[in-house]
């Protein structure tokens, strides 16, 4: 069973793997959206399936159908988003345990590789038989899936909805600073070198009269063993609470704003503690993924 079925509405009707099943065949027969993309195999294809159970959430399955039917492969629920998160060059690679794919960009805000699951492998697949994707850069629209998150307070200030031109222009002259110390300016390297002992002198100081998070607004850390998996902390911008419509279970959907990217992330109202708001912060861990929008 998907861990992470529960974020859109799924916590306490699916009790076992007949549940799963039984909502699975149900998804392949009354699907609502399909993709095909073919093969280098004569006489199959690479199928997947979509269906909505509430607003922007919902299952997608995946498999390969040929000559005896479909052969299931894979689902995994996800939340559609808006608008671009990231434009960086992209790379696509297999799970390792053959079911889906993962995408990966290094965006400088992150400071990691950024892996996700790739919400459209249909459409990256489409793409790629037909020889329009090589690589390169690419718009990626983020999002993510919680299982547990709490609420914390704001910083005492809340930041505009409208422009992030301040955190933008942060992150541009650093990016200015890292490239130029990659190439060996001596100069580029010192700056860094002084800004790091600053920040470290700031944080020691402040801890010994302080908590951490009156210090630290937001931040974006790998977590656990799943290479999609992050411990994010983020500030709420805006959020919505919906319903499924099978399990009439309540969901929140907050856009995040985190170490200055956008993206929206989903919870069961029985798996979050504490009373969204915007402009205070969602901290909890989560499954990433991506579209990538060809």
């Amino acid at each position: 069973m998907h861990q992470y079925l529960r974020a859109i509405g799924f916590r306490n009707a699916l009790t076992c793997e007949r549940d799963i099943e039984l909502l699975l065949d149900n998804l392949y027969q009354t699907h609502e959206e399909r993709v095909i993309a073919g093969s280098e195999e004569p006489g199959r294809a690479f199928w997947e399936m979509s269906k909505s159970f509430g607003p922007d959430i919902g299952i997608r399955m995946y498999g390969e159908m040929d000559g005896h039917g479909f052969h299931r492969t894979g689902y995994f629920p996800y939340l559609k988003a808006t608008g671009v998160t990231t434009r960086e060059p992209l790379s696509v690679e297999p799970k390792g345990n053959g079911s889906g794919y993962n995408g990966l960009v290094d965006d400088r805000r992150v400071g990691v590789s950024l892996i996700f699951t790739l919400q459209n492998p249909g459409r990256y697949l489409k793409e790629k038989f037909n020889g329009r994707f090589k690589g390169g850069t690419e718009a990626i629209t983020l999002s993510a899936l919680a299982q547990s998150g709490k609420i914390l307070l704001p910083l005492g200030r809340v930041p505009s909805k409208v422009g992030q031109r301040p955190v933008e222009d942060f992150y541009r002259k650093h990016d200015a600073l890292v490239n130029a110390a990659r190439e060996g300016n001596q100069e580029a390297i010192e700056s860094l070198t002084i800004e790091d002992m600053d920040t470290y002198a700031m944080i020691s100081r402040r801890l010994a009269s302080e908590d951490v998070y009156s210090i630290v607004e937001t931040s974006f850390m790998p977590y656990g063993m799943e290479c999609d998996q992050y411990q994010i902390l983020g500030t709420i911008l805006f959020y919505t609470k919906v319903r499924n419509f099978v399990t009439h279970e309540s969901i929140y959907q907050m856009t995040i704003s985190c170490n200055g990217m956008l993206f929206n992330v989903c919870i069961n109202e029985e798996d979050l503690l504490g009373v969204p708001d915007e402009g205070r912060r969602f901290k909890g861990v989560v499954s990433l993924q991506g579209h990538v929008n060809f």
